[in-house]
Protein backbone atom coordinates (compact mmCIF):
# COMPACT_ATOMS: atom_id res chain seq x y z
CA UNK A 1 0.00 0.00 0.00
CA UNK A 2 1.06 3.65 -0.95
CA UNK A 3 0.89 6.21 1.63
CA UNK A 4 -1.16 8.83 0.61
CA UNK A 5 -2.03 12.01 1.82
CA UNK A 6 -5.03 10.44 3.27
CA UNK A 7 -2.98 7.89 5.07
CA UNK A 8 -0.94 10.83 6.77
CA UNK A 9 -3.80 12.52 7.58
CA UNK A 10 -5.53 9.84 9.63
CA UNK A 11 -2.37 8.30 11.10
CA UNK A 12 -2.42 10.53 14.59
CA UNK A 13 -6.16 9.10 14.77
CA UNK A 14 -4.77 5.51 13.74
CA UNK A 15 -2.16 5.61 16.81
CA UNK A 16 -4.30 6.86 18.90
CA UNK A 17 -6.91 4.20 18.16
CA UNK A 18 -3.94 1.41 18.62
CA UNK A 19 -2.41 2.86 21.57
CA UNK A 20 -5.59 3.17 23.81
CA UNK A 21 -6.17 -0.43 23.51
CA UNK A 22 -2.63 -0.95 25.25
CA UNK A 23 -0.35 0.10 28.03
CA UNK A 24 1.93 1.15 26.07
CA UNK A 25 4.04 0.74 23.08
CA UNK A 26 7.08 1.78 20.76
CA UNK A 27 7.78 2.55 17.22
CA UNK A 28 8.10 -0.84 15.53
CA UNK A 29 5.64 -2.33 17.51
CA UNK A 30 3.28 0.78 16.30
CA UNK A 31 4.56 -0.27 12.35
CA UNK A 32 3.31 -4.02 13.20
CA UNK A 33 0.03 -2.96 14.33
CA UNK A 34 -0.81 -0.75 11.66
CA UNK A 35 0.24 -2.96 8.93
CA UNK A 36 -1.55 -5.75 9.92
CA UNK A 37 -4.87 -3.56 9.74
CA UNK A 38 -3.92 -2.94 6.65
CA UNK A 39 -1.43 0.11 6.29
CA UNK A 40 1.94 -1.46 5.41
CA UNK A 41 3.40 1.22 3.62
CA UNK A 42 3.77 3.82 6.70
CA UNK A 43 7.21 3.55 7.35
CA UNK A 44 9.43 5.02 9.83
CA UNK A 45 10.29 8.36 8.55
CA UNK A 46 6.33 9.22 8.98
CA UNK A 47 5.34 7.13 11.96
CA UNK A 48 7.94 9.15 14.03
CA UNK A 49 7.17 12.86 13.36
CA UNK A 50 3.29 12.15 14.14
CA UNK A 51 4.13 10.25 17.31
CA UNK A 52 5.99 13.62 17.95
CA UNK A 53 3.37 15.79 17.13
CA UNK A 54 1.24 13.73 19.18
CA UNK A 55 3.39 14.06 21.97
CA UNK A 56 3.75 17.84 21.56
CA UNK A 57 -0.08 18.08 21.65
CA UNK A 58 -0.20 16.22 25.17
CA UNK A 59 -2.12 12.77 23.12
CA UNK A 60 0.65 10.90 24.18
CA UNK A 61 3.36 10.66 26.51
CA UNK A 62 6.73 8.83 26.66
CA UNK A 63 9.05 7.13 28.30
CA UNK A 64 12.23 5.80 27.68
CA UNK A 65 12.52 1.67 28.66
CA UNK A 66 14.95 -1.60 28.44
CA UNK A 67 14.78 -2.68 24.83
CA UNK A 68 14.88 -6.41 24.83
CA UNK A 69 18.20 -7.47 24.41
CA UNK A 70 19.72 -4.59 22.95
CA UNK A 71 19.50 -0.80 23.56
CA UNK A 72 16.50 1.64 25.31
CA UNK A 73 13.52 1.87 23.57
CA UNK A 74 11.02 5.12 23.02
CA UNK A 75 7.60 4.04 24.62
CA UNK A 76 4.50 6.13 24.06
CA UNK A 77 0.97 5.53 25.86
CA UNK A 78 -2.18 7.52 25.23
CA UNK A 79 -2.71 9.73 27.93
CA UNK A 80 -6.55 11.44 28.92
CA UNK A 81 -6.05 14.24 26.97
CA UNK A 82 -5.51 12.10 23.83
CA UNK A 83 -8.51 9.29 24.83
CA UNK A 84 -10.57 12.81 24.58
CA UNK A 85 -8.99 13.64 21.25
CA UNK A 86 -9.52 10.28 20.10
CA UNK A 87 -13.46 10.14 20.96
CA UNK A 88 -13.71 13.64 19.20
CA UNK A 89 -11.24 12.69 16.27
CA UNK A 90 -13.43 9.16 15.82
CA UNK A 91 -16.87 10.84 15.80
CA UNK A 92 -15.93 13.41 13.03
CA UNK A 93 -13.86 10.47 11.25
CA UNK A 94 -17.49 8.77 11.08
CA UNK A 95 -19.61 11.91 10.01
CA UNK A 96 -16.21 12.89 7.17
CA UNK A 97 -17.19 8.94 6.01
CA UNK A 98 -20.47 9.16 5.90
CA UNK A 99 -20.64 12.74 4.08
CA UNK A 100 -17.72 11.32 1.77
CA UNK A 101 -19.80 8.15 1.15
CA UNK A 102 -23.61 9.99 0.29
CA UNK A 103 -21.43 11.96 -2.30
CA UNK A 104 -19.92 8.59 -4.03
CA UNK A 105 -23.52 7.48 -4.51
CA UNK A 106 -22.65 5.16 -1.58
CA UNK A 107 -25.15 5.70 1.11
CA UNK A 108 -24.58 5.59 4.89
CA UNK A 109 -21.50 3.19 5.07
CA UNK A 110 -22.93 2.77 9.10
CA UNK A 111 -25.37 4.23 10.93
CA UNK A 112 -24.51 6.98 13.07
CA UNK A 113 -23.78 6.56 17.14
CA UNK A 114 -27.39 5.84 18.59
CA UNK A 115 -29.00 4.84 15.39
CA UNK A 116 -28.20 1.12 16.16
CA UNK A 117 -28.06 -0.74 12.90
Amino acid sequence: MVVTAWTRAALPLCLLGVLDGEEKSYGYALLGRLADAGLDGVKAATLYPALTRLEEEGAVAVEWGAGEGGPGRKYYRITEEGRARLRRDQAAWGDFARTVASLLGQGELAPRPGQGG
